[in-house]
């Protein structure tokens, strides 16, 4: 996947949608993509510094988070770090934060923050585009 850029939109905040999102974009990375991901509303979750650590299962699908263990598959806050080491670019969205009366110290260090336009910018020429 050298020389291909994906671009991922992360609006949702549940555990099922991290690991989406996380597992996708270290995925892509691992491949040699370019890989960014847009974070905006429930999505800010998946990047703030406390909520990430303990995010909802949906309704009935809490025998996962066992299953989740059980198999050791990291956890969201390792997924972050390693998104970050891979150079995953993670982008949260500054209409949200404001509209959240959020600051940039809440979320995990190293995120870069942007407008949806920030974000049009880096996917213009994007190959892959997905939606969580």
């Amino acid at each position: 996947m050298a020389n291909t850029k994906v671009a991922i939109i992360a609006a949702n905040g549940s555990l099922f949608d991290a690991y989406k999102v996380f597992n996708v974009a270290t995925a892509a990375a691992a491949s040699d993509a370019e890989v960014g991901i847009f974070f905006t509303f429930e999505g800010l979750n998946l990047i703030h510094k406390e909520a990430h650590k303990d995010l909802p299962l949906p309704e009935g699908k809490e025998h996962f988070k066992e299953g989740f263990e059980k198999t050791n598959v990291p956890s969201i806050e390792e997924l972050v770090s390693v998104a970050q080491e891979m150079g995953i670019k993670l982008i949260a969205c500054q209409m949200t934060m404001d509209v959240m009366s959020l600051d940039k110290d809440v979320f995990v260090d190293g995120i870069e923050v942007g407008g949806a336009a920030t974000f049009i910018e880096y996917a213009r020429d994007a190959d892959v585009s997905l939606t969580f």
